[in-house]
């Protein structure tokens, strides 16, 4: 009998086979769904951290601005007095006075200086900064970012070993991706790709948003360039492959702005640190109470200025020979009112240092 010819197998998937690619395409469509909204939810966070951030700096700057304008005057004051009572003492000094008379108006100069009621050495060469030295680069180019105003800020001082502020930008590699989504945005807005008029004009505006996002390096706002760009196509026509590419894609990303949101997290919190930091958060907890900070600072500046005003006139006298150097060791007046007299506070500030032993 001839052999039966076998029948060639047929290629048409089967049902269930159909049905295994229909439910993994549909795993990847729910798994891009599910990076997106990652994706936007990390973008919304970037965006709303870095406005605090950056409200927070421009508080600190604005306090900062307002409390020197309104103390400087007052300061300069004080910086004249402290001058003038240095100058006394440097007068009386220059007297012929027995050893146990000049160790003791030693003691007293260098009790004032230790207590702060002047400064401790001559202020004469001394002068009141101006505002770009309270501020630094920031305040001589306008700038806010907070990385260039924590160093120079709070009285042309660099504060001891305080913490850098990182830059907004993600560092070696990840710079690299945004550079590589900066150049595939670039690639297809620039201008000269088109011949349109009207195209063009749209195409610079957008290539301003993104070299001013590249230099930032704002990856969350190339990647909202780059979805509304993708807005319009239809997820349901990519391939599986596509499909596997575009979630390799924004699990990169993702990973990316949650390191650009750290950083961010990180700034803030490192500017809160600093001196300035904790001065604004003492301003708004004494607005939050009806006090207004720098009103009450200026009222402490003019009590000391009344101070300082008294201890040179008690010195001055004591130079003229207007009062006993026993009158001068008890100290002025305005100082036994503050608790204890001149005398009493050098010897505490002696038993504190162990010079002296009850």
């Amino acid at each position: 009998m001839p052999r039966k010819k076998s029948q060639p197998k047929s290629k048409t998937p089967t049902p269930t086979s159909a049905a295994s690619a229909t439910l993994a395409l549909s795993e990847l469509h729910f798994q891009v769904d599910a990076l997106e909204q990652e994706n936007q939810r990390l973008m919304k966070q970037i965006k709303k951290k870095r406005t605090e951030l950056n409200n927070f700096v421009e508080q600190m700057r604005s306090v900062a601005t307002q409390m020197f304008h309104r103390t400087i005057p007052i300061m300069k004051q004080l910086t004249e007095i402290d001058r003038q009572i240095h100058n006394l003492f440097d007068e009386i000094f220059q007297r012929k006075l027995g050893k146990q008379s000049k160790r003791e108006i030693e003691g007293v100069y260098q009790t004032l200086q230790m207590q702060g009621f002047i400064s401790p050495k001559s202020s004469e060469s001394q002068d009141i900064p101006e505002l770009d030295e309270l501020f630094g680069a920031a305040a001589r180019k306008g700038k806010s970012d907070p990385s260039e105003f924590s160093d120079d800020f709070a009285g042309g001082e660099k504060q001891e070993e305080q913490p850098p502020i990182p830059q907004a930008t993600v560092k070696t590699e990840d710079s690299k991706k945004i550079r590589q989504t900066f150049l595939r945005l670039a690639e297809i807005f620039h201008p000269d790709k088109v011949t349109d008029s009207e195209t063009q004009m749209r195409h610079t505006e957008i290539m301003k948003e993104l070299n001013k996002a590249y230099q930032e390096g704002d990856l969350a706002k190339l990647l909202e360039i780059e979805q509304q760009h993708l807005a319009g196509e239809d997820i349901a026509n990519f391939s599986e492959d596509d499909l596997t590419r575009k979630i390799q894609i924004l699990i990169q990303q993702n990973s990316l702005l949650k390191k650009q949101y750290e950083n961010l997290k990180r700034e803030l919190r490192l500017a809160k640190n600093t001196p300035e930091g904790s001065l604004i958060s003492e301003y708004r907890q004494a607005v939050k109470m009806g006090i207004d900070p720098i009103e009450l600072l200026l009222r402490e500046m003019k009590e000391k200025v009344e101070i300082s005003e008294e201890i040179r006139d008690f010195v001055r006298d004591f130079r003229d020979k207007k009062i006993t150097i026993k009158d001068f060791l008890e100290g002025p007046s305005c100082l036994e009112t503050m608790g204890q007299s001149l005398q009493d506070k050098m010897m505490e500030e002696l038993f504190e240092m162990g010079v002296i032993r009850f």
